[in-house]
């Protein structure tokens, strides 16, 4: 495709950015390469290392900004719902978000930092963003334990539910079980919610 105008470097910069996620939608982070989102953007594939250092940096832009549409998805959960509920919405809302653009919800577990280098502070800030409205939902229902440990019980459920959804979009569940994705996670929210009742149940009675 022929360069049909100059473009400001804001404007070249969300075309790339564009370019490269539906590449990725399309065929996975296998299929991207400097040379086709240059194809598709009329430029020159050095013109990219003029606007992002690299295809990490382009690829961490693009994890960030589907981080930040999950994590509006995830705030609109009704807060006046009892926790359990408004927990199981919440999980429930992952997980479609996720089967939505599987391939491309692929890439935040495919995508891995060169050696040496470290996921940077403002990218871990939008994964702790996700882990706010889970901690949110579980403090009601973990009344006799400590913050640190209603982070952590966050943080585990959030884990088990985000590994369900990797495996589901790499259609790697079928190869494991015949259950459907959505009624593996129902199950695993109920049975933690049942484990976590007990919990505090038992260690109310050691007060």
């Amino acid at each position: 495709m022929g360069r049909r105008s100059i473009h400001t470097p804001d404007e070249l910069r969300e075309l790339i950015i564009e370019a490269t996620t539906a590449i990725v939608e399309q065929a996975g982070l296998e299929g991207l390469s400097a040379r086709e989102i240059a194809k598709r953007v009329g430029y020159s594939p050095g013109t990219l290392y003029n606007v992002f250092e690299n295809l990490d940096d382009l690829l961490l832009i693009i994890e960030a900004r589907l981080l930040d549409e999950l994590a509006e998805r995830l705030a609109k959960a009704d807060n006046s719902e009892p926790p359990a509920e408004r927990l199981r919405h919440l999980v429930s809302a992952y997980f479609a978000f996720t089967q939505e653009r599987p391939k491309l919800w692929n890439l935040l577990n495919e995508h891995r930092m060169p050696a040496g280098r470290e996921v940077p502070q403002w990218y871990q800030a939008k994964v702790e963003n996700l882990l706010a409205p889970f901690e949110g939902a579980l403090s009601p229902l973990l009344t006799n334990t400590d913050p640190a440990s209603q982070k952590r019980h966050a943080r585990t459920l959030w884990a088990s539910v985000h590994g369900m959804t990797s495996l589901s979009t790499a259609d790697k569940l079928s190869s494991i079980t015949a259950h459907a994705g959505r009624s593996l996670i129902e199950d695993l929210v109920s049975t933690y919610l049942e484990g976590l009742q007990k919990h505090c149940r038992a260690a109310a009675a050691h007060r």
